[in-house]
């Protein structure tokens, strides 16, 4: 079994902080707050990332109507080095903090464990910090934006989007109730560019580990979302569901690709980045559920845990995604 069920932990509130290209995307004017340019008036793009990182903090606490000292745990995660980001912006912080990394696969990870942490009663509040930043990502993983490189169409971009989601033991109208833990796989693609096609095989791992564990069909969600696959990972991704005849019952749909406008924003393939799913999903389908539209979502983070070195020396990309189910309640 990879998976197990949830009981008494609700989703108290997920923020969502986009930046210029997400402003001027689909659900753009769906987030809380968007900041005008890519580097939200500082020096550095880390610093750009650390300020909306700590926008998404503000935004929970008072949407959520809570303080600092009503969180007991916070963990977070972001695709620099070292999880700089969180461990930065946090350090005046008089918490507890965990710092995880899956990759773009974080959001989901991070859930799971504040989930459990809120099921077995350890805390009544966690905290839930994610991060992703078009400049210190493309620096990070492929080249910087002052090169000028040229992309891949199958290319996807990184999101500037940051979300804080609190999980709580108090009672909402939306609970946590199932989540599958992934496992790492080899994508046997080591192309950087290609993301969305090395993490679908994981992603169509995780759904059907999910749905043989629980013995439920995919009629049982009224829509999954993917992480970042984009047009051609997602493409590949019900691809293999239909080879192993795994009948699609519900909407299914990719952050990724419907974050950003393809046809108008220069994207490539999409979006990707570990704040697109929680991007997405806390900006718009978030709300939906609020008002009746969705009763149960799948989230399915998906993870390329990647590594410069590595892909340099040839070497193919692991991958990896976690799933939790939200249900209206």
């Amino acid at each position: 079994m990879k998976s197990f069920k949830l009981s008494n932990v609700y989703l108290k509130y997920g923020s969502s902080i986009g930046n210029v290209k997400e402003k001027d995307g689909p659900v753009g004017k769906y987030f809380d707050y968007c900041f005008d340019d890519l580097s939200c008036g500082e020096k550095t793009w880390e610093k750009a990332e650390m300020k909306m990182y700590k926008k998404a903090i503000d935004v929970s606490l008072m949407k959520s109507k809570l303080d600092l000292q009503d969180i007991g745990l916070i963990i977070s995660a972001d695709l620099n080095n070292q999880i700089v980001i969180g461990s930065y912006a946090l350090k005046d912080f008089d918490i507890p903090y965990f710092g995880i990394f899956s990759a773009c696969a974080s959001s989901v990870q991070g859930m799971i464990l504040a989930s459990s942490f809120v099921q077995n009663k350890s805390f009544k509040n966690v905290m839930v910090n994610v991060s992703s930043h078009n400049a210190t990502a493309e620096k990070q993983f492929r080249y910087p934006l002052e090169y000028g490189s040229i992309k891949q169409d199958y290319s996807t971009a990184t999101v500037s989007v940051a979300s804080s989601i609190i999980i709580s033991s108090d009672k909402s109208n939306i609970k946590l109730s199932r989540c599958t833990i992934g496992q790492v796989k080899d994508s046997y693609i080591n192309d950087t560019s290609d993301m969305g096609r090395s993490m679908a095989p994981s992603a169509y791992d995780t759904l059907y580990n999910h749905l043989k564990d629980f013995k439920i069909d995919t009629s049982y969600y009224d829509l999954i979302i993917t992480g970042d696959l984009s047009k051609y990972g997602k493409e590949l991704f019900i691809e293999l569901l239909k080879e192993a005849q795994i009948e699609i019952k519900c909407e299914i749909i990719d952050a990724g690709e419907m974050i950003y406008d393809r046809e108008k924003q220069h994207v490539n393939s999409g979006g990707s980045g570990c704040g697109c799913l929680p991007g997405y999903f806390f900006s718009y389908i978030y709300k939906m559920m609020q008002e009746g539209k969705y009763q149960k979502v799948l989230l399915i983070a998906t993870g390329a845990l990647l590594n410069p070195i590595m892909c340099g020396q040839k070497e193919s990309i692991p991958v990896i995604s976690h799933a939790i189910a939200l249900e209206v309640v």
